[in-house]
């Protein structure tokens, strides 16, 4: 493999687990660059003070911060990462919230979530999707943990604009969208809205669904 592709490879391992300093950078990049597609997947849950609501694969933990501020001080979040970089980041950054019952973090993954059946209000997670080789039972598992009538979010971006990406090709799966809103459906997620943030055909997709 030529140095360049080593690259961008690497690139594409640190994108679904951060790890280490350069996983570091890596998430406070991802805060920066996804802050609109995460404030917009924020709000779409439309929670309020006082809902128990989780982010999972929080990455950087930009989500984290804005369900803080939406569920206010007698709410809970919850954090779900795979990554020990960034588990270990967010301990640091949100020690007092965590201290004070306001967040719970979690070692666990999307297809297993450590959270009681119908416990959560609103479920948001973005840029996640692509690195679940089984999509259905993993949205089961999103759609087990929602109480009816909650919201999963998902923000996932446009398969032929990631497909325009050099690391997409590295251990990511890209779905037409199609195919994650029946996957869904199945689940028992209903699509209330698909809400684009960009321009164009390519825009990123913040698939709003409630459970029924």
């Amino acid at each position: 493999m030529a140095i360049r592709e080593r690259l961008v490879a690497g690139m594409s391992r640190q994108l679904g687990r951060p790890a280490g300093l350069f996983g570091r950078i890596v998430g406070r990049l991802l805060n920066r660059g996804n802050r609109p597609v995460i404030r917009k997947a924020v709000d779409a849950t439309e929670v309020t003070n006082g809902s128990t609501v989780a982010d999972i694969g929080f990455g950087g933990g930009a989500g984290l911060a804005l369900l803080l501020e939406r569920v206010g001080p007698t709410g809970i979040v919850h954090g779900i990462e795979i990554s020990q970089t960034m588990l270990a980041e967010t301990r640091r950054r949100y020690r007092n919230e965590i201290a004070n019952h306001r967040l719970e973090l979690h070692d666990a993954t999307m297809q297993s979530l450590p959270l009681p059946d119908g416990s959560i209000d609103a479920v948001v997670s973005t840029n996640t999707i692509y690195f679940v080789e089984e999509l259905g039972p993993s949205v089961s598992e999103l759609a087990r943990v929602v109480r009816p009538g909650g919201r999963v979010v998902l923000g996932v971006g446009d398969p032929a604009a990631m497909a325009k990406m050099p690391f997409t090709k590295h251990g990511f799966v890209l779905r037409p969208i199609s195919e994650v809103v029946e996957s869904l459906r199945l689940a028992g997620l209903e699509l209330v809205e698909d809400r684009r943030v960009g321009e164009g055909s390519e825009a990123f997709h913040v698939l709003v669904t409630e459970r029924v």
